[in-house]
């Protein structure tokens, strides 16, 4: 079965994050939608349908079955689009799932409706309910790493999962909202205080103390730090110190500095505005609680404060003694507006990547360059 992930025109919906990635490479809940389909159909072949620039890393295929990467798989999907046939279409409502990407006829999904992604901050508001998915889909029919004794448990000691070599010492888990997914060679830090849902991927670490608020998921290699609530963080991305994120996105290869703090809630508690790629200036939003989007590659610095619904492109190096605009363009450098340079933004990049033994590749520099010159 060979799956293109399709980004159906929603590529600047989730931008900054999907500046530098396809959509079907977006992490939500445990997973991205690439690996959910992986699990789902353990022989598939997938590829990306998405801007010609991020093509190279993310390839296109021939021959496939073209699904839409805003939504979430689940079995009821997977078992209905095997069944159809050239020139058909699956749906939810006016939500495409599967098939000629509404060139052919039409047909009515059954069953389990699946969650669909359709604004950037979907991706925190419902990182809940995917997280749950996510977790029933990794855990069916597996048996958990033994939880050491040293911990406490609030709720059902069956909602908490460690892979092998996971290691959580004199932390406290509370299940009662949710499950907690501890992945493999992953750290809780003793005296940290974990309240579900919550994931953390392979070789992620919640530092000593750490107070976390579900439903939050820290993607691969991240380590994290203080107090955060309802937070995703990519990949490769630290918050190393004390200071306060709030239902915020952080893509991969970003630092926030210590005691950086980022409001998500405007005094008035009214609804917020926040930067829109697609509008290209702000927006209003229906939302109530928003905090900071940045995108991969940008860094702050320490006692950073950002104003509520902040976005931060790629490739940025936000400090000074101001707040920070409400929207920092990719490769900004400091506060006032200042282009940051390629070159050094480059290097300051692979500095990072280098303590992981990892270099930027051909098709990231090239990304990223494409990125640089159109701002």
């Amino acid at each position: 079965m060979k799956i293109q992930l399709d980004d159906n025109g929603k590529h600047l919906e989730f931008a900054p994050l999907t500046l530098t990635r396809s959509v079907g490479d977006l992490r939500v809940g445990i997973l991205t939608n690439a690996e959910r389909w992986k699990l789902l159909v353990p022989d598939a072949e997938i590829s990306f349908a998405t801007e010609d620039y991020l093509q190279n890393k993310f390839p296109k295929a021939q021959d496939v079955i073209r699904v839409n990467a805003c939504v979430i798989p689940n079995q009821n999907i997977v078992d209905q689009v095997r069944t159809l046939k050239p020139g058909e279409d699956l749906l939810v409502g006016e939500n495409w799932i599967a098939g000629t990407n509404g060139k052919g006829s039409f047909l009515p999904l059954s069953g389990e409706m699946p969650i669909v992604l359709k604004k950037r901050w979907d991706l925190f508001e419902k990182n809940g309910a995917i997280l749950k998915q996510d977790f029933d889909l990794i855990t069916k029919g597996r048996t958990t790493v033994q939880l050491s004794s040293t911990n406490t448990i609030i709720g059902d000691p069956n909602l908490i999962f460690l892979e092998e070599g996971a290691t959580v010492e004199a932390a406290t888990l509370n299940t009662k909202s949710g499950p907690i997914y501890i992945g493999k060679n992953a750290e809780v830090m003793e005296g940290s205080l974990l309240r579900g849902p919550i994931a953390m991927c392979e070789s992620a670490v919640f530092k000593l103390g750490t107070k976390v608020y579900g439903p939050t998921t820290l993607g691969p290699f991240c380590k994290v730090g203080g107090e955060v609530t309802n937070v995703i963080f990519q990949a490769y991305s630290n918050k190393g110190h004390d200071g306060f994120l709030g239902n915020s996105l952080i893509g991969e290869w970003c630092n926030i500095g210590a005691d950086t703090n980022s409001s998500n809630l405007k005094n008035n508690y009214g609804k917020v505005k926040t930067y829109s790629y697609q509008d290209q200036g702000l927006i209003q939003t229906d939302v109530q609680f928003m905090g900071l989007v940045m995108g991969d590659h940008s860094k702050c610095g320490i006692n950073t404060m950002f104003n509520t619904a902040a976005v931060v492109g790629v490739s940025s190096n936000v400090f000074g003694a101001e707040f920070p605009a409400k929207f920092v363009p990719s490769f900004t450098w400091g506060t006032v507006g200042e282009k940051y340079n390629f070159d050094k933004a480059l290097e300051s990049a692979n500095n990072m990547m280098d303590r992981r033994g990892i270099t930027l590749s051909k098709a990231e520099i090239s990304i990223l360059k494409f990125i640089s010159d159109k701002n």
